[in-house]
């Protein structure tokens, strides 16, 4: 379980979490809603070590990551798709989705296995394995992104507002692989911001509301989350 207990951060001397506090359940898709502003990505930034705290604690079960650099969450399991994709232009395809599974020094055959898994669950990225990353759209972007995130996530996977900017068709392609994806990895802990959530209502488990920084609990099916802000 991916824990954050009370965690405030700032950005250029502006407070943007205030003393956040959720459980990310494994097995289990947690929607983070808000406004642009609201704190979603910060959210997510600071879970991967790319912004220090001001105060709190992130940990991943037992392991507090706030000790640990940013590249050691990736190590850990946690696979992150940022909302503006960040692919390396000038490589293939392929080349973006192998990059983090080389930086963890995966062995070949273990690279091979995860790779087999992405396009089991992303066909339409496999064809379009050789283009340079560069000559995809923004959707396709996005699948690129999603693949690579999978290939280091072994616990929990993170996705910053997944569906902005996609074209409805798109969207409603990201929304049924999501599905499947729940479907094909069971045990993953899923964090999904999204500013609209109507997209993940089937594959929701859980929904958090953030607004100014704070995070307020809003259960959905029949779950109680187990979620406060201070």
């Amino acid at each position: 379980m991916l824990s954050l207990d009370k965690v405030s951060v700032s950005i250029e001397g502006v407070r943007v979490l205030r003393g956040v506090s959720c459980d990310i359940v494994e097995r289990k898709t947690t929607v983070l809603i808000g406004r642009n502003g609201a704190g979603k990505t910060t959210t997510l930034r600071a879970i991967m070590g790319l912004l220090p705290l001001d105060g709190g604690v992130i940990r991943l079960d037992a392991d507090d990551l706030g000790r640990s650099h940013a590249h050691h969450r990736a190590r850990a399991g946690i696979g992150y798709a940022p909302e503006d994709r960040r692919l390396v232009p000038e490589l293939s395809v392929e080349e973006n989705i192998r990059l983090p599974a080389l930086a963890l020094k995966l062995d070949q055959s273990e690279i091979a296995r995860r790779l087999d898994e992405v396009y089991g669950l992303l066909p339409e990225v496999q064809v379009m394995r050789a283009r340079p990353a560069g000559g995809v759209s923004g959707g396709q972007g996005k699948m690129v992104a999603l693949g690579r995130a999978l290939m280091v996530a072994r616990k929990v996977l993170l996705l910053d507002e997944p569906f902005q900017g996609l074209a409805p068709a798109l969207a409603l392609d990201y929304a049924r692989t999501l599905g499947e994806l729940r479907k094909r990895r069971p045990e993953l802990a899923l964090l999904i911001t999204e500013s609209s959530p109507a997209l993940l209502d089937r594959i929701a488990d859980r929904t958090l509301q953030i607004e100014r920084g704070e995070i307020l609990a809003t259960p959905t099916k029949d779950e109680k989350t187990h979620v406060h802000a201070v």
